[in-house]
């Protein structure tokens, strides 16, 4: 009997996020906070919540039906707590609904999770070059863990939140 490769992740395509601006006018998102340790979350935490919030999102028919356009944000905003944000259609009933304004620069990196430091320096230098300064970093993993080592890339999104 075989078995079908069930799909956690969907494919990532690095091209529609990599040095692209985005205007963001009240994107709807779900927000839910994770503790962390010195920045570091525990895994487990992570997947719960995130399992959560998409079951939340699912169930009143407010995900995305492109799975390619589903946005899972992490920043830190202290070194004790990660807020996770999941983008969404419209309001969902019983989460934290919140929205995101501003404009966005992306950049695309591949790397191990503790490269974030050294890739916010890479995306200052490139925000340098185009005039701009972050107010704010978001981070979008393109895969969970086991997807990335599948697909042998480690695929995340830089969202720098600039001044317009």
């Amino acid at each position: 009997m075989k078995v079908e490769k069930q799909e956690c992740c969907p494919k990532f395509h690095p091209e529609k996020w990599n040095e692209k601006t985005f205007a963001w006018d009240h994107k709807k998102f779900i927000k839910a906070t994770v503790p962390t340790f010195f920045h570091i979350p525990l895994p487990p935490m992570i997947g719960r919540r995130i399992t959560k919030m998409m079951k939340l999102a699912e169930g009143s028919k407010k995900l995305s039906n492109n799975k390619e356009d589903i946005l899972v944000l992490f920043t830190d905003p202290h070194a004790f707590m990660s807020e996770i944000y999941l983008s969404v259609t419209d309001n969902v009933p019983n989460a934290f609904n919140t929205t995101l304004s501003g404009t966005f620069m992306g950049k695309v990196f591949d790397g191990a999770y503790n490269d974030i430091p050294k890739f916010i320096k890479q995306m200052d230098a490139y925000l340098r070059q185009h005039h701009q300064k972050s107010q704010k970093y978001y981070v979008h993993y393109a895969y969970c863990p086991k997807c990335a080592k599948e697909a042998g890339h480690n695929y995340m999104v830089l969202f720098a939140q600039v001044e317009k």
